[in-house]
């Protein structure tokens, strides 16, 4: 399995809110351009973890030129002995820098969780063990999934274009055990585009993105749940006023 998997990741990452149309005329514009990866469409879990008064969310959405998360990542729902990700994820002026480190979901829990040392010593380890450091109070605080199909160009093999659909947070059951369920971030047909790439985008798919009409857009999965978890809270108040005015 670690020959399968990246650990260490430098580079630019661009996001894109596609509808289904748009969705579907840039897959046949892509389609001589870039393949599918081995592992197909894939559901990704992720527990991201935050500070009690969430001061790692709040921070990154005021858009400052350094921010930073911590989650742990699984590839489907994991099961005891299956092994995840923990991830430290860094962006510095549009550059994202990733580095995760691969563990059982046991040792995993055990060190992020129940305050445990890391089950092994390393480079990577020692960054997560300042972060934890760091942010004092650090614990689970959101749940997301979403179903991903990752391509890579036919050409260059270091140009990266995601898909993403079916994305889901929740605040509750925050153990990756617990299956994929939650309230959805996206509308309907809905997919979010990423477009992860070492320096400068290729030409042609500048002009596909063009003709198509398919801008940037800034989008934070975590943040949009964090958004939508505050506004239900709020509702929630006012509902509560109104039943007692």
């Amino acid at each position: 399995m670690s020959s399968q998997y990246q650990y260490t990741f430098k580079r630019y990452e661009m996001k894109y809110l596609l509808s289904a149309e748009k969705y579907t005329l840039l897959r046949q514009r892509l389609q001589d351009k870039l393949n599918e990866d081995k592992f197909g469409k894939t559901t990704i879990c992720n527990i991201y973890f935050d500070t009690p008064d969430h001061r790692l969310i709040r921070s990154s959405l005021e858009k400052p030129i350094y921010k930073e998360k911590l989650r742990l990542r699984s590839y489907g729902t994991p099961e005891e002995g299956d092994t995840v990700f923990i991830e430290i994820k860094k962006k510095y002026k549009g550059i994202v820098y990733k580095r995760r480190e691969k563990m059982e979901l046991s040792a995993a829990e055990a060190y992020l969780y129940d305050g445990e040392p890391a089950c092994k010593s390393t480079q990577i380890t020692k960054e997560i063990d300042w972060f934890l450091k760091s942010y004092h109070g650090l614990s689970p605080a959101m749940y997301i999934s979403y179903d991903r199909i990752a391509m890579y160009g036919i050409e260059d093999k270091e140009l990266r274009v995601t898909f993403d659909s079916n994305l889901l947070w929740r605040e509750e059951e925050l153990r990756l055990s617990s299956g994929v369920w939650g309230t959805p971030i996206l509308e309907e047909g809905q997919r979010l585009m990423e477009i992860k790439i070492p320096g400068t985008m290729p030409l042609w798919l500048a002009h596909i993105l063009t003709e198509l009409e398919i801008y940037p857009a800034s989008f934070s999965k975590y943040g949009r749940g964090y958004i939508g978890a505050q506004q239900l809270k709020k509702n929630a108040r006012i509902k509560g006023e109104k039943k007692y005015a």
